[in-house]
């Protein structure tokens, strides 16, 4: 695996450097060969937070995590235990999709080794939907839609775009700030 290591407002270190590539390259255990991806890294400091983001793009599978933390080499520790669980999670989904056929994973994901070689946690294999809610969309611009979802209490709010006549999505981000989806 190559690693592309960028820094905003820090240098990158070569003691910087080799932890990330040595925490890193330690996913590497869940492959049956080196996986062809560049890992991209993005260490940026902003009064006295560390924020960490990697993004592993290969064949059939996108790895993303960001973490911020007061310590970099902490947040760079938190950035694999959740990449470590995103390999798990996708291992444990397609061993499930080919199980009862004959085809072997591992034959469709040859990245991946054998099953059995790591142990998955229960709650992880728990991917059932177990509630169901149905509603009308009622047509709205985000403003109003952002205080539907601030009355509910809930995180995100799923609406009609009066202007657009089209699905939106409005959330709330980690940083208290608000997010849109919309379809393109």
């Amino acid at each position: 695996m190559e690693y592309n290591i960028r820094g905003e407002n820090i240098e990158v270190t070569p003691a910087i450097r080799e932890y990330v590539e040595k925490k890193i390259g330690k996913l590497e255990r869940y492959f049956s060969h080196a996986p062809d991806a560049t890992a991209m890294v993005n260490l940026r400091v902003n009064h006295n937070t560390s924020k960490v983001e990697v993004t592993i793009p290969m064949t059939n599978l996108v790895l993303r995590a960001e973490e911020d933390n007061a310590d970099m080499y902490a947040a760079i520790d938190l950035i694999t235990d959740k990449l470590e669980r995103q390999i798990r999670k996708h291992k444990t989904k397609v061993n499930r999709k080919f199980r009862g056929t004959s085809t072997n994973a591992t034959d469709v994901f040859p990245v991946f080794l054998e099953s059995g070689t790591t142990p998955i946690e229960e709650d992880e294999l728990e991917l059932e939907v177990v509630r169901n809610k149905r509603f009308d969309l009622k047509p709205m611009d985000s403003e109003e839609a952002i205080l539907q979802m601030n009355m509910l209490g809930h995180s995100f709010f799923v609406y009609t775009n009066s202007d657009t006549n089209s699905t939106n999505v409005v959330y709330r981000r980690k940083d208290g700030r608000y997010g849109l989806i919309e379809p393109s």
